[in-house]
């Protein structure tokens, strides 16, 4: 079961039996960092959020049975918004 805190002032989406999103986030880049030469390096932010946002579209409209309206509310996104990113990613049907 998931719960959402509050952790610097955002709140954290928080497994009661695992740690917080954002430090598992942080484990896995250290780790991609320490196996990567840091030097070489480039445009980390982008590859982060090519990676992590289909599996997080995914498992949200996987929550939300398919509902749209639904998972743009609880991605904090405009519906328009949404569909993009889906056609954008492939996982809207047409």
């Amino acid at each position: 079961m998931t719960e959402h805190h509050v952790v610097n002032g955002d709140k954290a989406l928080v497994d009661r039996e695992l740690e917080p999103l954002h430090r598992r986030v942080a484990c896995a880049l250290e780790r991609y960092l320490e196996d990567h030469d840091a030097k070489e390096c480039k445009d980390l932010y982008a590859l982060v959020l090519r990676e992590v946002e289909r599996p997080m579209l995914e498992c949200v409209m996987t929550h939300v049975a398919g509902n749209q309206s639904r998972a743009a509310d609880v991605l904090g996104l405009n519906r328009g918004t949404l569909r993009k990113k889906l056609k954008t990613h492939g996982l809207l049907e047409d």
